[in-house]
């Protein structure tokens, strides 16, 4: 992200005191014309960034001018840490980096800041489930992300060159979010076969947006689930338990006879019959036609394979 590179950019300039647009880039990893944007960017902003020109010349920090990156404000830092502070918990290089960020920080915010970061734990397995960990294959992928390296993937048998992009976690379950030669895709990370890093440069749009991608990724996966919907009567007192079934793909609609009418989606219409089957009476299914086929062919099969055991004299 430009925001990423700027900050970086920033760093390079106190550490060595001037650098051409040339060297920015190359340690940047991006086009010149793209390090020269970011120096003028700086320097639009406010910091005293300014070209030299000539032999021997470059973009500078006036006077040796220094940048305090740690200017936070106290809610900016007690959001920080109560953000990162579960995760240190679980990571020494993060706790690490969390102690020397405390440090950085005014005086003032320090006590408030370590105790933001003290203040949630996660824990992220649910009951009876064993402690997850980050998979190695996500950490093998992640450091492909940062160092900006294709990856040789196979995928459900096929293997394909990809350019990683990002990661995402959702609910515990991770996805690549890559180009390949067919495009941006989503690879599911517990389906890859296996995966190579190798020493090939990937090409990283300078406009990447990871959590717009993602947002735009979970918003057709979440249309396709919903592909088919029911609309259905059920007593309000119920509605919560509905919702907690469908979750986003339930939504009221109006009500009738002191009952409410919902629309419920999935991407099946067994899908649909499934969830509703154990509700019984409580929920009455107004349409479409072969939902209520449905729940009637699954009502039909479990009164038949429960008959069959009724008790002798029943």
């Amino acid at each position: 992200m430009r925001a990423d590179r700027l900050v970086a950019a920033l760093l390079l300039l106190q550490a060595r005191g001037r650098v051409t647009a040339a060297e920015l880039a190359e340690e940047l990893e991006v086009s010149v014309a793209t390090a020269r944007r970011d120096l003028e960017a700086l320097s639009a902003a406010g910091i005293p960034v300014y070209p030299q020109p000539g032999r021997g010349g470059g973009w500078q920090l006036v006077g040796g001018a220094r940048t305090d990156l740690s200017g936070l404000t106290a809610a900016e830092s007690q959001a920080l840490f109560l953000l990162l502070g579960p995760a240190g918990s679980g990571e020494p290089v993060l706790a690490s980096a969390l102690r020397k960020l405390v440090h950085a920080l005014p005086a003032t915010f320090r006590a408030d800041a370590e105790a933001a970061a003290r203040a949630v734990v996660s824990d992220p397995a649910g009951w009876g489930e064993a402690e997850r960990e980050t998979p190695a294959l996500v950490r093998a992928l992640r450091d492909a992300v940062v160092r900006r390296r294709k990856v040789r993937l196979t995928y459900r048998g096929t293997e394909r060159l990809v350019d990683p992009l990002g990661l995402a976690d959702k609910d515990g379950t991770w996805y690549l979010v890559a180009g390949t030669e067919a495009g941006r895709r989503t690879f599911r990370v517990d389906r890859v076969d296996s995966a190579e890093v190798t020493d090939l440069r990937a090409e990283h749009p300078d406009d990447f947006d990871l959590p717009a991608e993602w947002a735009r990724v979970v918003a057709e996966m979440e249309r396709r689930r919903s592909l088919v919907s029911a609309v259905v009567l059920i007593d309000a007192r119920f509605l919560p338990v509905l919702r907690s079934h469908f979750a986003r793909h339930c939504e009221v609609i109006g009500q009738e006879d002191g009952r409410v009418r919902a629309r419920v989606g999935a991407h099946l219409v067994r899908s649909i019959a499934e969830q509703l089957a154990g509700w019984g009476a409580m929920v009455e299914v107004v349409e479409p036609e072969s939902v209520r086929a449905e729940l009637a062919r699954i009502g039909r099969e479990l009164t038949e394979r429960h008959a069959e055991h009724r008790p002798a004299g029943s």
